[in-house]
């Protein structure tokens, strides 16, 4: 996949590069992990290892928001889009 791995050199990117490659592959882990605790939640028929899953899914939700929160301290660009974007009421589409 895409995110897998760098698509230039190493040693011609920056540090802040690098950081924010492993931070958004760590995300994307996360939200992949997410996606299935769910599928499996969603899918078993045993009510107790159900309830494990989905406690496995919501602290996956928790790693991936720290690092979501570590994206925008680091980074003016999320940090821009995301204070534009989230927390607010109406359409989620054509805010600007």
């Amino acid at each position: 996949m895409s995110h897998e791995s760098l698509h230039a050199p190493r040693e011609k990117l920056s540090k802040h590069t690098l950081a924010m490659h492993q931070a958004i592959v760590s995300l994307i882990e996360e939200l992949e992990a997410i996606d299935w605790y769910r599928q499996r939640a969603d899918d078993c028929e045993d009510d107790a290892l159900r309830e494990i899953l989905l406690h496995n899914m919501r602290e996956e939700i928790e790693h991936g928001m720290m690092t979501l929160e570590w994206i925008r301290r680091n980074d003016p660009d999320f940090a821009k889009e995301m204070g534009e974007i989230l927390n607010k009421e109406g359409p989620i589409a054509g805010h600007h």
